[in-house]
């Protein structure tokens, strides 16, 4: 039985609690349970197919298991624009914050990770780190030199000068359009998180960099923390927009929970690895011809096959020139048909030649870590060119010896008649019986000399007598 003393503070206790409901209700926030750990993840090369990839599965990992934080600790020299922009597309759909953490001391953010870091909830970096240069490398080139202005306009041209950004601008039309649209691209980055498009835009014009401390002091970045405890304990209580609305962070004391790179982005780091796809295409190339030339080896086809498979993906998710590929592909072809076709070297050099620019200007972009290295290309020159010498002096040998085998042959050959004959009879030569004629009387045993083959019938004529000679001595 319930009494009125008992239902006085069971009533209290509801209206308690929907004050308490009202007051979480009116300030429009969500709060992420503490309990639940951030996750991290590091990246700390170049940004490509691999490190995209590993980033958008470990993002959607993230909101599978509704982590309140998703931190990225970066260290990146740049990275291809299409990857990048994946990542970016990713942190601006995703309902759970996200932190791009520039660390350790040291590290940077150039290029793509300016563009990653100015996407980001929580921009963040180390003492000590540095940001900027995110000028689209791929353009590539100086730029262009500007009229100097006379003494009489030199003022003018000055305040002009002030006024307009041309003079940093590159001359080329399609330079200009992809400088353009990357301004574009990151003034609406630094728009939608409230930070600096003026240094943005800056950075993408003329490749200007920052420290940590400047890139705080203008608004660049959100914070400077030493680790990822003093990063957490800073943006405690802050509010961040995301896609589902906004979330105001509970990170202190909060427990992070490292996800490490698994054996799929490892695999597909290798394989986009522009040395690695390279050299995949030339064990495909080779691996077929060999098996072109020795059919049913089986095993240089399997491996030649599979390579070339795994090249030909490799180029597709990076940044290929098709015409280096098309000059690779002329140069092994012109390498082979020195084989079948002597030429004293002039189709194999210029194979050589063609193999080497096309492996030059195979790769498009000039991002550190996705050009094919030099010494590479040097080396698979150099191993050409030796295969190439190879196969000319053994040509040259090879004129120089004597003809061991057809009608040639046969004709500096002695045969050894069998019997006596006047006009055909049978001959023996390299043990073999052979039907021969002749126009003068031969004996047996009588050594004759082959002057022409006539199907199966060969001409002879004698050579010497078997007579022995007269003794002279007494």
């Amino acid at each position: 039985m319930i009494t009125l003393h008992s239902r006085s503070w069971f009533v209290l206790l509801l209206v308690l609690l929907g004050c308490l409901s009202f007051a979480a209700d009116d300030t429009g926030l969500e709060s992420p349970a503490p309990s639940t750990p951030a996750l991290l993840i590091e990246i700390d090369d170049a940004i490509g197919p691999a490190t995209s990839d590993f980033f958008v599965r470990s993002l959607e990992d993230a909101q599978e298991r509704g982590a309140p934080l998703f931190i990225v600790q970066m260290d990146t020299p740049g990275g291809l624009d299409t990857a990048m922009r994946d990542m970016i597309k990713a942190i601006i759909a995703s309902p759970v914050p996200v932190a791009i953490y520039i660390a350790p001391s040291g590290a940077r953010a150039a290029s793509a990770g300016t563009y990653l870091l100015y996407a980001s909830h929580i921009a963040a970096m180390a003492p000590a780190t540095n940001l900027g240069a995110a000028t689209p490398v791929q353009i590539g080139g100086s730029q262009p030199s500007t009229p100097q202005p006379d003494d009489a306009s030199e003022k003018e041209g000055d305040d002009e000068k002030k006024d307009s950004k041309e003079d940093v601008m590159p001359g080329n039309a399609m330079e200009r359009k992809a400088v353009n649209d990357a301004v574009a691209y990151i003034r609406g980055l630094a728009e939608l998180r409230g930070r600096n498009a003026e240094w943005a835009e800056t950075a993408v014009r003329s490749a200007a960099s920052l420290s940590a401390s400047a890139a705080l002091e203008q608004n660049v970045i959100d914070l400077v923390a030493a680790d990822v405890d003093e990063l957490l304990q800073k943006i405690d209580g802050r509010t961040v927009k995301v896609s589902t609305g906004e979330i105001r962070l509970a990170t202190s004391g909060m427990a992070v929970e490292r996800i490490e790179i698994d054996w799929r982005t490892q695999l597909l780091s290798v394989l986009t690895n522009p040395n690695v796809a390279y050299l995949l295409m030339l064990i495909g190339v080779y691996g077929l011809l060999l098996e072109g030339y020795n059919p049913g080896a089986i095993l240089p086809g399997v491996v030649g096959g599979i390579s070339l498979l795994l090249a030909l993906y490799a180029f597709q998710v990076l940044s290929v020139n098709y015409a280096g590929l098309a000059l690779m592909a002329l140069g092994v072809a012109l390498i082979v048909a020195e084989a079948f076709a002597p030429s004293f070297g002039a189709l194999g050099l210029g194979g050589i030649i063609a193999f080497v620019f096309g492996s030059i200007i195979l790769m498009d972009s000039e991002v550190p870590g996705f050009q094919v290295a030099r010494s590479l290309i040097g080396g698979v020159a150099t191993a050409g060119a030796l295969v190439l010498l190879l196969i000319v002096t053994y040509f040259t040998r090879s004129r120089r010896k004597a003809v061991v085998t057809g009608a040639q042959q046969m004709l500096s050959e002695r045969a050894i008649a069998l019997d006596d004959f006047d006009r055909s009879g049978l001959v023996r030569i390299h043990g073999e019986i052979w039907s021969a004629q002749t126009r003068s009387p031969v004996k047996a045993g009588q050594t004759l000399r082959v002057t022409a083959m006539n199907g199966l019938v060969l001409d002879v004529e004698p050579e010497t007598s078997l007579e022995p000679k007269p003794n002279t001595n007494t």
